[in-house]
């Protein structure tokens, strides 16, 4: 059984020295990631002027989980998390000092933008399942729910810093100071990873298959599981219709507000204080017995809330508006993750992991393609309208079969 969650719990697993430890890293790395989204998304829009680059680039980023995370999570649980995990760092920082290269020597197109994009993307499909399976390992199942959530708060709380952090940077010092800051933030994690020292988990004797068998095995595992299975509907319905908005907020900043990279990272950094709010709203509410009916009223706020930011055309009606939908991803992606972490069986952990990843990085992917693409014939306002009120429907689906939610919420089968 999970924890009550609460403070108290909070607590408890800030007294584990390698979860500590973990935070402290992940928080830099995170606000280092942040500075250099602030910086891409700014450059591509200055370089393009271009809704459908805009979504190209964060297709490129985010893709790539949706076509290897299952492969990349079968290869997680055949390594230990934690050697996974320093390995695939490395590799983003080679990104990091990649894109600072180009850019600070002048070379930069939005076509290097597009190839370091899709090496980070990359990176990020390996990355995720062990950074994911880690605070499962340091903290085990009995504080799993509140890391979960303290994850959450550090995360948005580098939506807050990140973004106001990073329009300076880019608006002070340029673009690749932003990259330079975002690789330096990722060997601080590096450095940090070496210093935490875990057991490895044990894992059950098991007959050798092909990695591509195991990956199909955890593909049926996954949907096989009714908890996992709804949760990851939910997820993937939410990221192709609401979620995808942020990649189109370069363009709409400057071309529906009349702002530069300032006002970009103010609304990024509204986005942010929401989520993290969210999060810390979240972890008080005892467990995820209450989270079909969470979930059910998330679905209706986000809805109403970009169709009042895609028809009103005011920066200061979008602040708010930005806090609302940032509190409201974290609550979804907070509550099925916990639901995930919690019934899957350890052999499968690093597959079920990826299947998240795919469904929360993916499924945007395809969403800011498809919305980017839009917002060439229709204006960047009208494919955010367009996705808030397919979720509409998302919601009436789900209100109308939330006692089956509950009881797959109640926890294990």
């Amino acid at each position: 059984m999970i924890g009550g969650g609460g403070l108290e719990n909070i607590k408890r697993a800030f007294e584990n020295r390698n979860y500590r430890l973990y935070v402290y890293g992940n928080l830099a790395s995170t606000t280092g990631n942040w500075v250099q989204r602030v910086a891409m998304g700014w450059l591509t829009w200055e370089l393009t002027h271009s809704g459908a680059w805009l979504g190209i680039i964060a297709f490129a980023d985010l893709f790539p989980t949706f076509a290897i995370g299952l492969f990349a999570g079968a290869v997680a649980d055949r390594m230990d998390a934690l050697k996974m995990l320093r390995i695939t760092q490395m590799f983003a920082i080679l990104q990091a000092l990649g894109l600072t290269a180009v850019t600070l020597t002048g070379h930069v197109t939005v076509e290097w933008l597009l190839f370091f994009a899709l090496f980070r993307g990359i990176v990020i499909a390996f990355n995720r399942p062990p950074r994911m399976t880690l605070v499962y390992n340091i903290v085990g199942r009995q504080e799993l729910s509140s890391a979960i959530a303290i994850n959450s708060m550090i995360f948005n709380s580098t939506r807050f810093v990140g973004p106001m952090l990073g329009g300076g940077i880019v608006a002070t010092l340029g673009a690749a100071s932003a990259f330079a800051f975002n690789g330096l933030s990722y060997a601080v994690f590096v450095a940090v990873l070496y210093v935490i020292t875990i057991t490895p988990t044990e894992r059950p004797e098991r007959k050798p298959t092909s990695i591509g068998a195991e990956t199909w095995a955890g593909l049926r595992y996954a949907f096989g599981q009714e908890g996992i299975l709804l949760g990851l509907i939910i997820l993937l319905l939410t990221s192709l219709f609401v979620r995808p908005f942020t990649e189109l907020l370069p363009g709409i900043t400057s071309a529906v507000f009349d702002r530069g990279v300032n006002g970009y990272s103010v609304l990024l950094a509204f986005h942010g204080i929401g989520a993290m709010i969210g999060a810390f709203w979240l972890v008080q509410r005892g467990g995820a017995k209450e989270y079909a009916k969470v979930i059910t009223g998330s679905l209706l706020v986000v809805s109403i809330a970009l169709i009042v930011f895609a028809t009103a055309g005011n920066f200061w009606v979008a602040l708010p508006i930005m806090a609302i939908t940032g509190a409201i991803f974290v609550i979804l992606g907070v509550a099925t993750q916990t639901l995930l972490q919690t019934t899957v069986a350890t052999e499968f952990r690093g597959r079920v992991m990826a299947a998240y990843g795919i469904v929360a990085r993916g499924a945007p992917s395809l969403g800011a393609l498809i919305m980017g693409g839009l917002s060439e014939y229709l204006g960047l306002a009208a494919p955010v309208a367009g996705g808030a009120v397919l979720c509409l429907f998302l919601w009436a689906w789900v209100a109308s079969r939330k006692s089956h939610i509950e009881r797959a919420m109640q926890g294990p089968p």
